[in-house]
C-alpha cells in the first residue's frame, strides 16, 4: 500500500566560516541573532533564545550554543570561534526562503564559506487522520503476529 505524504516542514542546515571570530564569540550577539531572526524570516517566537558559553578543554573545543523556540519549530546555533565555524538549523513546519535566510546568515556572521542543505521532514506520515487508519491496523496486527509466535 502507498502512502499518502505531505512534509511535515523545512529544515535548513548551514555550516560556514566566519571571517570574523568575534563575532560568532559573542554570548550578546548570538542571543542578539536569535532573538531578531524569527521575525527577520516571518516567524513566530515562542521562548526567548537560551544561550550558552561552553569551554571545552581547549579553544577549538570551545563555543558557543543557542535555540529559540518557535511557533513553527527552531532556530540553533553552535559555534566554534577558534575554528571560525558556525552551524545553524532552522526547522519549520511553514515554507520559507531558503535564499533569504541564507543571505541573512551570511551578512550576519560574516561568513566567507558555507555550506547549506535543504531537508523535507516528515514526508514518511500521512496527510490525514482519514489516510493514517490503514497504518494503524497493518502495525497493530503486526504486534499480534508477534506476540502470538511468544
Amino acid at each position: 500500500m502507498e502512502k499518502e505524504t505531505l512534509e511535515v516542514g523545512m529544515h535548513l542546515v548551514l555550516d560556514g566560516r566566519s571571517s570574523d571570530p568575534e563575532i560568532i564569540g559573542d554570548v550578546d550577539r548570538i542571543r542578539k541573532f536569535l532573538d531578531e531572526f524569527p521575525k527577520y524570516m516571518g516567524m513566530t517566537k515562542v521562548t526567548p533564545p537560551y544561550v550558552f558559553r561552553y569551554q571545552g578543554a581547549t579553544p577549538e573545543e570551545s563555543g558557543i550554543s543557542g535555540i529559540v523556540i518557535i511557533a513553527e519549530s527552531h532556530i540553533s546555533i553552535h559555534t566554534f570561534p577558534a575554528r571560525r565555524y558556525v552551524s545553524v538549523d532552522i526547522f519549520s513546519c511553514k515554507p520559507f526562503d531558503v535564499d533569504e535566510a541564507v543571505q541573512g546568515l551570511v551578512e550576519y556572521f560574516r561568513l566567507v564559506e558555507f555550506r547549506r542543505q535543504v531537508f523535507d521532514r516528515g514526508v514518511e506520515y500521512p496527510r490525514d487522520l482519514f489516510s493514517s487508519i490503514p497504518l494503524v491496523l497493518e502495525e497493530r496486527l503486526e504486534m499480534l503476529g508477534k506476540m502470538a509466535h511468544t
